[in-house]
């Protein structure tokens, strides 16, 4: 007996069966097709929207106050590229935001305001603009802010997360921890002290494969791209740019998400590139315009704007220009997925 494809299909579809010949197309593309899209948030226009939830939810009530940036190509997912999660997080002057753990990796990168803390698995780091501080997966970790009598401002800082990653391999956990703040153990310093002199331990550490070193100060990483470019040629595509690692291993400082620091000197016009990785960047210092795909964004101080998959990227820069970036490079490579092209 013949039967009809649609009646096949059906039958296919009965049985919990599909044919790979109606998507291979779509499952095994010429090239990437990520849902996500450039986008740019300007750092003004979102402050008063930030400011706003300090007026309306306690950082207590809320465990964590933060506005998520979400992709108009992926809405109602939480989410600024197919893998990554980005977000603006307010912590007040005599506030509180109690401690927890997740499995997710978390970075911090300080916005604007000064004499907040972070505390991680029993160490705490005071945040200043610029600075890179690590949560890493399954550590304990709460943040605080001085009271207005003892010189606490409004804190904001850029929350960047593998929550997407996660989500697709169904391994998030989180639990709280059964009082506001946990014991501070060490003096602020230690990790660094450590590990941030090029110099390590005689006894080796146990390594969970994230940074030991959990706050990196931009003054430190700012002297670094001041001295290579004084004493370095500048790449066509990238200007002066740096990446955040691992002291223990030479890798990425945290196994999901890699961190850079990039300098654009004033006048720089750059050469496009592509690559593989989703890349969220915010501005520490400058003015410029990014070209991604099709898009063109000119951009000022603490604006936001994400890259993503193989979407063509190229700066100009109008003045000196920082910029601080996250990605999935990582995860691609060790996959062996990591693709780049320069033009």
């Amino acid at each position: 007996m013949t039967i009809s494809r649609q009646d096949y299909y059906q039958r296919l579809n009965t049985a919990n069966l599909s044919p790979l010949w109606q998507s291979l197309s779509r499952l095994v593309p010429p090239q990437p097709q990520p849902k996500a899209v450039p986008t740019l948030w300007k750092y003004d226009e979102l402050r008063p929207y930030v400011m706003q939830a300090g007026e309306l939810i306690t950082a207590e009530e809320a465990v964590r106050r933060v506005l998520v940036l979400e992709n108009p190509g992926l809405a109602g997912q939480s989410s600024i590229s197919s893998n990554l999660y980005a977000g603006l997080q307010l912590i007040l002057p005599g506030e509180i935001a109690p401690s927890h753990r997740h499995t997710q990796s978390a970075l911090r990168f300080v916005m604007e305001g000064q004499g907040a803390w972070t505390a991680v698995n029993g160490e705490r780091t005071t945040m200043s603009p610029g600075d890179f501080i690590i949560t890493p997966s399954w550590r304990w970790h709460d943040h605080g802010n001085p009271a207005v009598a003892e010189g606490g401002e409004p804190v904001v800082w850029l929350d960047g997360l593998d929550i997407p990653l996660l989500v697709h391999l169904d391994a998030g956990f989180a639990e709280n921890y059964e009082q506001a703040t946990q014991p501070i153990e060490r003096p602020e310093g230690f990790s660094y002290a450590q590990f941030g002199h090029n110099m390590a331990p005689v006894r080796p550490i146990e390594s969970d494969g994230t940074s030991p070193i959990f706050s990196y100060p931009y003054a430190r990483s700012r002297e670094a791209l001041d001295q290579l470019w004084r004493f370095e040629a500048v790449d066509e595509w990238d200007g002066v740019k740096l990446r955040y690692i691992n002291p223990q291993t030479g890798g990425s400082a945290m196994p999901t998400m890699a961190t850079f620091l990039q300098l654009l000197p004033q006048g720089f016009k750059g050469r496009t590139y592509h690559s593989t990785e989703s890349t969220v960047f915010t501005v520490v210092e400058g003015h410029g315009t990014v070209y991604i795909g099709a898009a063109a964004f000119t951009f000022g101080p603490k604006d936001i704007f994400v890259a993503p998959s193989w979407n063509s990227i190229r700066f100009e820069a109008d003045s000196e220009v920082v910029l601080f970036s996250y990605s999935d490079r990582p995860v691609q490579q060790a996959l062996h997925v990591f693709r780049e092209a320069r033009e």
